[in-house]
């Protein structure tokens, strides 16, 4: 337990800035599985959408320190080459 009034506020910190990452964390996710249902319908021009609307979102979570920049590069790659593949 935090006992100095320093420790105590870094607790504080860390409470609000997990709340927050845990936020954006779900909306990474929940765009990725907009994408994933699309692609599972069948739907190519689905997909495609929720894959467009779901790059700059993932390419944020790594500005915001959510995602390293090669993991999210490669579920982007790893997205596209399957949407692609639909056709």
């Amino acid at each position: 337990m935090a006992n100095s009034p320093q420790a105590k506020k870094r607790a504080r910190q860390i409470e609000r800035r997990t709340a927050v990452n845990k936020n954006r964390r779900t909306r990474v996710r929940t765009f990725l599985r907009k994408v994933e249902e699309a692609i599972a319908g069948g739907d190519q021009a689905q997909a495609k959408d929720a894959l467009k609307a779901a790059q700059p979102e993932i390419m944020r979570s790594v500005t915001k320190g959510i995602l390293h920049k090669n993991t999210a590069s490669r579920k982007i790659s790893r997205l596209a080459g399957r949407v692609k593949a639909m056709a």
